[in-house]
């Protein structure tokens, strides 16, 4: 689905990828509404209605569409909170260009991701702290501290990005891919399979090259994708700061438009690079591993169907709009099939290493 953003002309994305959902998502969507509101992490009428506006069951349904209606619950309640605290302590909120206030709290909410004790008078503390406490009664030891770990790094990257901010510095392609993989919410976001799905995935699998670059692959190609999601709302509130299209027009001297198709060939490039990768490793996995792969492949789709539609990224007003529920037209070939890593970002360029096993 190609769309206008004052003048600049965003392409259809491509991606060849199986679409599934959770089929009762819908009633487990209001089951986690009920759940927000009790939970006290909203201030307002206003910031609660924008939290529920995610759709975040949607979105995790479509990672996770055979998942038990709990887990699915569970899971979909950490992205709600995710984005309610991006919102109001990471992106706009007073923290964002304040590191120092932004770190101390970071590691509060972590030690509450860790510890059911732990204190803390941010009222987003105390949901997270119910939240995991749902994870651990789902999950494993190995499960949760997955989780944990993941959520750490998520919070290193937002710190950096904050720092940035802070100082009014824009990233170097190299730089911004790397933090961004921390910083989009990806790792917690994929941990969370393990959780959802029931089916804890062997170190020996989980932690092998091969499975840690698809990881991360389908982290970049998801937060490459919310910049393209996101660039017509912060384009028409003037945000627009650290995306991947402001970073390329500061390196490489480009006109927006010509940012918009670099980072599409740029996106392209990685994810045909999954799919290859992905089909070298998919034959031999076990039925962990195969979960886990195939909630990657889904959780790349499906990030795309709910962003295309997601009132988080389409309603311009003060208030969200209701949840689109439109056609979507894909692609049908990459834009960009040049083979081997990318120029400028060499931190990533071991994803294409011939000898990832």
């Amino acid at each position: 689905m190609g769309s206008r953003v004052s003048e600049v002309e965003l392409p259809p994305l491509f991606c060849p990828l199986e679409s599934a959902v959770h089929p009762r998502a819908r009633q487990i969507e209001k089951r986690a509404e009920e759940w927000i509101a009790r939970s006290g992490m909203c201030a307002s009428e206003e910031e609660l209605a924008w939290v529920v506006a995610t759709h975040s069951t949607d979105f995790y349904a479509r990672f996770v569409p055979d998942a038990d209606d709990d887990r699915l619950l569970a899971t979909a309640l950490w992205v709600y909170w995710g984005f309610g605290f991006d919102d109001a302590r990471c992106d706009r909120g007073p923290l964002s260009t304040r590191p120092a206030q932004f770190n101390a709290l970071a590691c509060q909410v972590q030690r509450a991701c860790e510890n059911d004790t732990a204190a803390g008078a941010d009222r987003y503390i105390g949901a997270l702290r119910d939240i995991v406490r749902l994870f651990r009664s789902l999950g494993t030891p190995a499960q949760v501290g997955r989780f944990a770990h993941a959520h750490r790094a998520w919070l290193s990257g937002v710190a950096w990005q904050v720092g940035n901010q802070a100082l009014g510095r824009m990233p170097g392609l190299n730089d911004f891919l790397t933090m961004r993989l921390l910083s989009a919410g990806g790792e917690p976001t994929f941990a969370m399979l393990e959780i959802a799905d029931g089916a804890e995935v062997p170190d020996r699998d989980l932690y092998r090259p091969a499975v840690r670059a698809l990881k991360e692959m389908a982290i970049l190609v998801a937060a490459l994708d919310n910049d393209r999601h996101s660039l017509p709302k912060e384009r028409a509130r003037d945000q627009a700061d650290q995306n991947i299209y402001t970073v390329l027009m500061h390196e490489r001297d480009l006109t927006l438009q010509q940012a918009v198709e670099a980072a599409n060939g740029l996106r392209d490039r990685v994810l045909l690079r999954f799919l290859r990768l992905h089909d070298r490793v998919r034959p031999t996995a076990g039925p962990e591993l195969a979960a886990y792969l195939r909630g990657l492949r889904h959780g790349i789709r499906g990030n795309n169907e709910w962003g295309l539609r997601v009132p988080r990224y389409l309603s311009l007003g003060r208030w969200p709009d209701a949840m689109e529920d439109t056609a979507l037209t894909w692609a049908q070939e990459p834009s960009d099939t040049r083979p081997g890593p990318l120029e400028g970002a060499p931190d990533v360029a071991w994803w294409w290493d011939d000898d990832l096993a």
